[in-house]
């Protein structure tokens, strides 16, 4: 798996090979940050922003936004094998002092551990996790988003989450099995 762009583009990124995690496909991951940039829907942007990347695995997404002029990406994952390699990512990558981990469950971490809000929030639950829309009422509910902001969720294509209730959709685009689901908090 490889950086797409930015500062560190062509840089790898280590991944697990289990039947647990799900990276994010490259093709995926790049359409996402084409439809951030050049979408006349989506006000905020990646560069100067902070981003909350929950279910976050080895942190593709955080690490590829960091490349691309993040501020600060804070991760979020439960399963400490991702977690070791997702450490081992961000020193060989030299992100460390730009980002901060939790090696918990996110709704722990949501009601306890932050002391900050956030422009992104990008959520990649497992595929069969029903409930991660009860982590958004959390975000909602203890007002830990800005003003700008931006809510990535992605799911697979044949799921129907009832999401219009809890933020604006703005986009939705299907890239075979994964749909990408793109909304602001009101």
């Amino acid at each position: 798996m490889r950086i797409i762009s930015g500062s560190l583009k062509g840089r790898s990124i280590d991944f697990l090979k289990n039947s647990e995690t799900r990276p994010l496909k490259d093709s995926v991951r790049e359409n996402i940050f084409n439809i951030i940039k050049h979408s006349s829907s989506i006000e905020t942007k990646i560069q100067g922003s902070t981003i909350l990347d929950l279910y976050s695995g080895v942190g593709s997404f955080g690490i590829e936004s960091l490349s691309r002029g993040a501020d600060k990406v804070t991760f979020i994952e439960k399963d400490l094998k991702a977690c070791s390699v997702l450490k081992e990512n961000l020193n060989k990558l030299d992100l460390v002092n730009k980002s901060k981990i939790f090696s918990a469950e996110i709704e722990n971490v949501l009601n306890n551990n932050l002391n900050e809000s956030f422009n992104i929030f990008f959520f990649d639950p497992p595929f069969k996790d029903f409930e991660f829309s009860k982590n958004i009422q959390l975000i909602k509910k203890n007002k830990i988003f800005k003003k700008k902001n931006l809510i990535i969720i992605h799911r697979e294509s044949s799921i129907n989450d009832n999401l219009e209730n809890l933020f604006k959709i703005l986009e939705i685009k299907i890239y075979g099995r994964s749909k990408i689901i793109f909304g602001v908090f009101n």
